[in-house]
């Protein structure tokens, strides 16, 4: 069977790289995927969570997962690192265990035989082996059984396509099938560290994808997750929590902050996660400005309602306190949540399929241009020698971000307060009440312009 790279596949079988810290999990992971998708650090243990991507390795659809390190000296979350690394080696179709020439740890030999129950699923790759580097003291290996080694460096890329051609070798194809459903919602759990993003993550996926502490910080990649919630697909990203740059001290939490602000590039809509408990901060503030300047919904997720005393009009004086606090954000919608129980979550979805649905809506010129005029009426331009303009026409720039375009006869005199009359107008008289909306005012007759 031939495989389309453009297209997106279901059954794919997954391939699970699995060993001690510091072996090179990531860095191979990264190397397969083509993208510096994985945290890589020399500072062992940076994996926590499985990290997945959907790849293409010698032309067929492989579903690649890094996991944390596998280790014996347990401390922190290293119990829960260590058992989710087991356990995704036990549900993978394939197993890539990656050791290191030299030296065996202890760690090494207890998975070894931790993974012996797999072993015709298991193949063995010797990392840090570039330019043929300590491969004579690789193949000592062979003693603990191994039919084959894999001599390959992940860094310098020796030997990967050697380690690819095994892999595919091993994998049946049979029941891989295009995925021709609809194109999925993809949303990105943002907030401050410890306020339930993974617990949510979890939940909404039925599974125990993200690892969840009480440990500001455990999240550090960004984990995938997928649900559908009636009959509509979910893309889930979990985060990192994005403290004050003042406050991150580690390159690996510099580099996890980062991941989770890009994530905002990949995300239709975005749940910014605040603790009800404890409210909100600038950085809230500063995450809900990133998203809201590229044109991503947001919604705020009130998490830990449960926990707030129930007294009459809670919600609505925690409305007003976000309204206050977010400024220009009214249109973003605030919904109580509890990711511990389930209370508000079939709101935050419902919401955000409305949400998603203004993003990708398409206004036809006509009737744009239509409403525009009605718009002019009701309050129009000012007729002063230095502020006079007309508005001749405007269309639709894009959706998902929604933009809008507006050609005028002298784009200078037009105000920052006519350009929120115009945006409010948007929301409220074609469709898009929830989202953001982008207007750039240009020169009648010419390509330039400006957004606002």
């Amino acid at each position: 069977m031939e495989f389309d790279r453009a297209k997106k596949y279901r059954n794919v079988p997954a391939v699970a790289l699995v060993g001690r810290p510091n072996v090179g999990k990531s860095t191979l992971f990264n190397r397969l995927a083509h993208q510096r998708r994985a945290i890589t650090d020399p500072t062992p243990g940076v994996t926590r969570d499985p990290v997945a991507a959907q790849i293409f390795m010698n032309g067929k659809p492989v579903r690649i997962i890094d996991t944390g390190g596998f280790r014996l000296e347990k401390q922190g979350l290293d119990s829960l690192v260590t058992e989710r690394a087991v356990e995704t080696a036990a549900g993978a179709d394939l197993i890539v265990l990656i050791l290191e020439a030299g030296e065996i740890y202890p760690e090494d030999e207890e998975f070894i035989l931790r993974l012996r129950p797999f072993r015709d699923r298991t193949l063995v790759a010797v990392n840090k082996t570039e330019g043929g580097r300590r491969e004579q003291d690789a193949w000592n290996l062979l003693s603990y059984g191994f039919d084959r080694i894999y001599m390959i460096s992940a860094e310098h890329g020796d030997h990967i396509g050697e380690l690819e051609s095994a892999i595919t070798a091993k994998l049946d194809f049979s029941c891989v099938e295009a995925d021709d459903s609809q194109r999925p919602i993809s949303v990105a759990l943002l907030g401050k560290p410890n306020t339930g993003k993974s617990t949510l993550s979890n939940r909404l996926t039925s599974s125990a994808a993200s690892l969840v502490s009480a440990l500001p910080g455990t999240t550090r990649d960004v984990v995938e997750g997928a649900f559908s919630f009636r009959n509509q697909h979910f893309r889930l990203l979990d985060t990192a929590g994005i403290r004050r740059k003042s406050n991150v001290t580690e390159n690996i939490e510099y580099y996890s902050v980062n991941r989770a602000i890009k994530s905002i590039e990949q995300a239709d809509v975005v749940f910014l996660i605040i603790d009800a408990q404890e409210g909100f901060s600038e950085q809230d503030k500063k995450i809900a400005g990133l998203a809201h300047e590229k044109g991503r919904g947001v919604i705020f997720a009130l998490n830990k309602w449960d926990a707030v005393p129930q007294v009459k009009n809670a919600a609505a004086a925690a409305a007003d306190r976000i309204r206050f606090f977010f400024g220009q954000m009214e249109y973003a919608p605030i919904v109580p949540i509890s990711a511990r129980n389930g209370s508000g979550l079939d709101t935050l979805l419902e919401t955000s399929v409305k949400m998603y649905r203004q993003l990708i809506r398409r206004v036809e010129t006509g009737r744009l241009n239509q409403a525009l005029r009605r718009w002019l009426e009701e309050y129009p331009p000012p007729v002063g020698p230095q502020t006079r303009f007309k508005i001749k026409y405007g269309t639709q720039l894009s959706d998902n971000p929604v933009k809008f375009v507006f050609f005028a006869s002298r784009p200078q005199a037009v105000s920052e307060s006519y350009v929120s009359y115009l945006r409010n107008k948007a929301r409220r008289d074609l469709g898009f009440s929830l989202v953001p909306v982008a207007i750039e005012i240009r020169p009648s007759g010419e390509r330039g312009g400006r957004r606002r």
